[in-house]
C-alpha cells in the first residue's frame, strides 16, 4: 500500500504540473482540481505516444517528464500552488460525513490495488502490453505475437509511463488513481448538490454508490474505469453547458473525448457530443475552433501511427483493407477470426454454426436471456430503455438529457452490430441507473444511508474471498482477491498466477509460455516475447500460420508466415 499511495502522490504531482500546462496551452480557464490532473494524466499519453515510436518508455522517457516537471512547476510555482491550496480548501469544506467517506473509500481503494489482479484480460494481455512499452516501445507486428496486443490501449501507454519498471515491477494501479479522481469529483458535485439542489450534480454525486462495480478492476490496469469515469465527467460537462456552451468548455469536452476515444474505440458514439454542441451554439464558437480541429487531428494522427506499427492497419480491429501493404499487416484470417469472438462468442456464447443459424430476433431474446451477470446487465439496458424516456420526461425534461439518452440508445445498436458485451455500454448503464435513482432520492439523510450501505460491500471485498461462479460465466473468475496486510508496504505483484515458464522454439522465434497455464490466450507475467504455447500450435494446426520474428531484433516487431500443412 505504501507504495502504491508514494507512486499517487508522485502521479498527481506530475499530471498536475503538466495538466496547469496544458491548460495554458488550450486556453481553457479549467479550476477543477480533478480536470486539471485528468488533463495532465492526457499529456503523458501523448508524450509518451509519441516517445514509443522511436523508443522504449523506460528510464530516459522518466528523466525527460522530470526535466518537464521541474520547468513547469519552478515557472508557475505561485499558480500551481495555488491550485493545490484551492482544492484543499474544497476539501475542508465538505460536509463530515462526505470527508470522512472519502477518507475510508480511499484507503478501500488503495488496499483493493495493492491485493492479487483480478481481471483475467490482465493476464492475456495488459501485462504483457506495457511491458513491451517499457521495453521496447511501439514494436512492428506485434499483434501477429498475440492478437490481443494490437489494442493497444491509451490507457497501458499512460501506465507504461507511471509505473517504474525500471525500479520496481509490481505498480500497475493507474486505475485505482483514476478511480481516486472520481470520487473526489463526485463527493464535490454531491456538497455542491445540497447547496444548489441541482439534479445533475446530485446523478454525478451518486457515482460512490457504484465502487462495488468498479473494485473487480482496479486491482489490474484496466481500460473500462477509466471509461467510466471520464464518461460521467463528459456527460455531467455536456448537461450542464448544452444551452450555452463557451469555447473553452467545448474545447475541454473535445479533450476530454478524444482521450475516451484513446483509450477504448468502443466509445466513439460520444463523439456526437460536440457535434451537437456545435449545432446547438454554432454562432457563439463555430469561428473559434482552430484548437478542437488541430488537436483532433493530431490525435487521429498519433492513433492511427500506433495502430499502423503495432497491427499494420489504421484501426484495429478493422474489416477495412489496408491502404498499403506491409510485410506485417495483422492476416485477414486472423482479424476475421477476432471479430467472431467478439460478437459470436464473447457477445452471445455461440459457436460460428449456431450464430449463423440464428435470426435477428432470435439472438436478441439469446442476449436478453444469458445468464448470471450477462444477462442481468443485458435485461437491465433494455429496461432503461424503456423506463428512462417516462421518467425524463417526468423528472428531468431537458432537451440535453434527451440527446443523451439517444447517444446511450445508438450505442446499445451499434454493440448490436458488433460485439454486445455489455461492459461496452455499462458507463451508460450506470449514468442512467444513477439517473433514475436521483429521481426518487433527494433528502440528505436518504442519500447519506445510501452512501453508508455502500461501503459495506466494499469492505467485504477488500477483505472477505467470495466465489463468483454462481454471477459469471467466466471460470478463471472465480473468486474476487483479498487485501493481505503483507502487503501494507509492497503491492502484490502484477499476476495472480505462479506458473513457471518454459523457453519453446518455432522456426526464428524463441518464446515463453506459462507451463501450467490453461488460459488460451494467457500469458500473465512471463519474460518477453511471451505467449501461450496452445495459442500458437492452435493457430499453425488450423489456420497453417505462426508467428516469427522480422530480423533478430525483438524491436523490429513480427509478421505472420504462412505454414506448409505437410511439413
Amino acid at each position: 500500500m505504501l507504495l502504491i499511495i508514494l507512486s499517487w502522490i508522485y502521479i498527481m504531482f506530475t499530471s498536475i504540473n503538466l495538466g496547469f500546462g496544458f491548460d495554458k496551452i488550450a486556453g481553457l480557464k479549467n479550476k477543477n482540481f480533478v480536470i486539471t490532473s485528468i488533463l495532465g494524466l492526457f499529456s503523458v499519453t501523448i508524450l509518451a505516444s509519441i516517445w514509443a515510436i522511436f523508443g522504449r518508455i523506460n528510464v530516459e522517457f522518466y528523466f525527460f517528464i522530470f526535466i518537464i516537471n521541474c520547468f513547469v512547476f519552478i515557472k508557475y510555482r505561485a499558480l500551481i500552488l495555488s491550485i493545490y491550496k484551492t482544492f484543499f480548501n474544497e476539501l475542508k469544506q465538505l460536509g463530515k460525513f462526505l470527508k470522512l467517506f472519502l477518507i475510508t473509500s480511499f484507503f478501500l481503494i488503495i488496499a483493493q490495488c495493492a491485493s492479487i489482479p483480478y481481471v483475467i484480460d490482465n493476464e492475456s494481455y495488459y501485462i504483457q502490453t506495457i511491458k513491451w512499452l517499457n521495453e521496447y516501445g511501439f514494436v512492428k507486428g506485434l499483434v501477429n505475437l498475440h492478437l490481443f496486443l494490437g489494442q493497444q490501449s491509451g490507457w497501458h501507454i499512460t501506465q507504461s509511463a507511471f509505473n517504474f519498471s525500471f525500479l520496481f515491477k509490481n505498480l500497475n494501479d493507474l486505475s485505482g488513481f483514476c478511480l481516486l479522481l472520481g470520487n473526489i469529483f463526485a463527493i464535490q458535485k454531491l456538497n455542491d448538490y445540497y447547496e444548489s439542489r441541482n439534479k445533475t450534480y446530485l446523478i454525478v454525486g451518486l457515482l460512490p454508490l457504484a465502487n462495488i462495480y468498479f473494485f473487480q478492476f482496479i486491482s489490474a490496469p484496466s481500460p473500462d474505469i477509466a471509461v467510466y469515469i471520464f464518461s460521467f465527467i463528459i456527460s455531467f460537462y455536456f448537461l450542464e453547458n448544452y444551452k450555452k456552451t463557451t469555447i473553452e468548455t467545448f474545447n475541454l469536452l473535445v479533450i476530454l473525448i478524444l482521450f475516451l476515444l484513446y483509450i477504448k474505440n468502443t466509445t466513439l458514439t460520444f463523439v456526437l457530443i460536440p457535434i451537437l454542441l456545435l449545432f446547438r451554439n454554432f454562432k457563439f464558437i463555430s469561428k473559434k475552433l482552430i484548437f478542437s480541429i488541430v488537436f483532433s487531428i493530431l490525435i487521429l494522427l498519433l492513433f492511427f501511427t500506433k495502430n499502423i506499427i503495432i497491427s499494420g492497419s489504421l484501426i484495429f480491429p478493422s474489416k477495412l483493407p489496408p491502404l498499403f501493404a506491409l510485410d506485417y499487416t495483422i492476416s485477414d484470417t486472423v482479424e476475421t477470426l477476432y471479430y467472431k469472438q467478439l460478437k459470436n462468442y464473447y457477445g452471445y456464447f455461440l459457436s460460428d454454426e449456431q450464430f449463423n443459424a440464428m435470426s435477428t430476433f432470435d439472438l436478441f431474446i439469446r442476449w436478453l436471456s444469458l445468464p448470471k451477470l450477462n444477462g442481468l446487465f443485458n435485461k437491465i439496458s433494455i429496461f432503461l430503455i424503456v423506463i428512462c424516456p417516462l421518467l425524463i420526461y417526468k423528472f428531468l425534461n431537458k432537451k440535453a438529457l434527451w440527446m443523451l439518452y439517444t447517444v446511450m440508445t445508438i450505442q446499445l445498436c451499434i454493440l448490436f452490430a458488433t460485439s454486445p458485451q455489455y461492459r461496452f455500454f455499462m458507463n451508460f448503464v450506470l449514468f442512467f441507473s444513477l439517473f433514475c435513482l436521483a429521481c426518487f432520492i433527494n433528502r440528505r439523510k436518504i442519500i447519506t444511508l445510501f452512501l453508508l450501505i455502500s461501503l459495506i460491500p466494499m469492505l467485504i471485498i477488500v477483505f472477505i474471498p467470495i466465489n463468483l461462479n454462481r454471477f459469471s460465466n467466466n471460470n478463471f473468475m472465480l473468486e474476487m482477491s483479498t487485501f493481505s496486510f503483507n502487503n501494507s508496504i509492497y503491492p502484490y505483484k502484477n499476476t495472480k498466477f505462479n506458473t513457471p515458464y518454459e523457453k519453446i522454439k518455432t522456426g526464428n522465434l524463441i518464446f515463453n509460455s506459462p507451463v501450467e497455464n490453461d488460459f488460451f490466450w494467457g500469458s500473465g507475467d512471463g519474460d518477453l516475447p511471451c505467449v501461450n504455447k496452445t495459442q500458437i500450435d492452435f493457430f499453425e494446426k488450423h489456420y497453417n500460420i505462426k508467428p516469427q520474428m522480422r530480423t533478430h531484433h525483438l524491436k523490429d516487431g513480427f509478421y505472420t508466415k504462412k505454414v506448409n500443412p505437410n511439413e
